[in-house]
């Protein structure tokens, strides 16, 4: 059984999580960009996430995605797509049925990639179409990631410069600690029982 909702306060009392494992950043079509298509093919559940750089004012254009993730349980990469684009190989495992991707918000993240290479999302799972038949109510992945998993993500580094030349080791870990969670608790809900929530929960 989860919490129904969850206060900041007792979000700020947990523990604060990070990716435990390997971070992987690509930013060219090389050896490094051919082991990580090797590693997420083989993988059966993925988290995924994507990174845009923000825009301040209303005459700031978007310049669309810069950075995707991909996390399974031991490694995450980061395709930095304003270096690497999204090569066939890559949207392949995004058009994979057999691969899981679990995300938060994935329709969005999905359509910015679009832009950029076309493909047939297939395989994708959005945390926030699905909780609510675990009985919880809140949707934000820091909420989320506090009722199901028991911890806390920092989201510091959020509004950083995702196009930056080079990557801060905080922006990385960032990056892949989202994408990581989401698979986290997929994981979770899948090893627990469904309890939706009623009409006044929902309320």
């Amino acid at each position: 059984m989860f919490q129904v909702s969850i206060s900041p306060e007792e979000i700020a009392a947990l523990e604060l999580a990070s990716f435990p494992g390997e971070i992987v950043l690509v930013d060219a079509e090389d050896e490094v960009f051919d082991q990580a298509i090797r590693y997420l093919k083989r993988q059966k559940v993925l988290g995924f996430d994507t990174e845009t750089r923000p825009t301040f004012s209303p005459d700031q254009h978007s310049s669309g995605t810069a950075l995707l993730q991909l996390s399974g349980s031991g490694k995450a990469f980061l395709f930095r797509l304003k270096k690497c684009g999204l090569p066939r190989s890559l949207a392949s495992i995004l058009a994979n049925p057999a691969i899981v991707k679990v995300g938060a918000a994935t329709l969005d993240d999905v359509r910015g990639l679009q832009k950029i290479t076309k493909f047939a999302p297939k395989g994708f799972v959005d945390l926030q179409n699905i909780v609510g038949e675990y009985g919880i109510r809140d949707k934000s992945v820091k909420k989320m990631t506090a009722i199901i998993l028991g911890v806390k993500i920092s989201k510091a580094q959020q509004l950083s410069n995702w196009e930056a030349e080079k990557l801060s080791e905080s922006q990385q870990k960032y990056a892949a600690t989202d994408a990581w969670v989401c698979r986290e608790m997929y994981l979770k809900l899948m090893a627990s029982e469904k309890n939706p929530l009623t009409p006044e929960q929902n309320g």
